[in-house]
């Protein structure tokens, strides 16, 4: 499946899927038009825990469950599933506010992330369990060989188990300097030990900044 629209074909209850690509902020300006995404979103997310967590216990047999646990983690994130969207071109066909739409909504990991679950939480309404896990396999279950590359847990979990080990404060993260339109925003942050940097990043969110800060941490350490 190469993007939304393919996707749209296959739908059998075309409202389902609009709804699962309907943000609340559309909701609140559209009044008693249809509801938002959010019950798709909390249906898709538990069957999205399921299929990929019954798929990584079948292929990994002789591991233990903090590997299973980390690997799961590492698919399910909002990172990831925010760049299954935008490979599906997911943001395009939102229905967003305007102020959302206007505030960058349609790139927004979180949002887009939501949106994914939304869509799974709709696909299996409308055509069952097998079609939606032959998605979920295509989608995020073949990207494992390409994750298990490199390290599961991300940066910051990584840094605070090193913190740890040396017995030291958990690290602190501060907003150094923040930029740029609503739109289009660029955080810088600092990660900290008591009073001593450790290192900086930059990103479009404070999430991706406190990461890359992370990053540049573990680098340096």
């Amino acid at each position: 499946m190469t993007d939304i629209n393919e996707l749209k074909s296959i739908f059998k209850n075309q409202e389902l899927l609009i709804q699962a690509l309907t943000h609340k902020s559309w909701v609140n300006e559209h009044k008693n038009q249809r509801e938002s995404n959010e019950r798709l979103e909390f249906l898709g997310d538990a069957v999205l825990e399921f299929v990929v967590s019954k798929e990584i216990y079948d292929m990994h047999p002789d591991k233990e469950e903090g590997f299973l646990t980390a690997l799961r983690a590492n698919l399910v994130n909002t990172q990831n599933l925010a760049s299954i969207a935008r490979k599906l071109n997911v943001g395009k066909v939102l229905f967003l506010a305007k102020g959302e739409e206007d505030g960058g909504g349609r790139d927004n990991p979180s949002l887009l992330a939501d949106t994914v679950e939304a869509i799974i939480g709709a696909f299996f309404i409308d055509q069952g369990i097998e079609p939606v896990y032959r998605f979920i396999k295509e989608q995020i279950i073949a990207e494992i060989p390409e994750k298990l590359l490199k390290p599961l847990k991300d940066a910051k979990s990584r840094l605070q188990e090193y913190i740890q080990s040396k017995k030291l404060p958990t690290p602190r993260y501060k907003v150094i300097e923040e930029s740029g339109p609503d739109h289009s925003k660029k955080f810088i942050v600092e990660v900290s030990v008591e009073t001593k940097q450790l290192g900086i990043g930059e990103g479009k969110s404070k999430s991706t900044a406190e990461q890359k800060a992370a990053e540049n941490a573990l680098s340096r350490l």
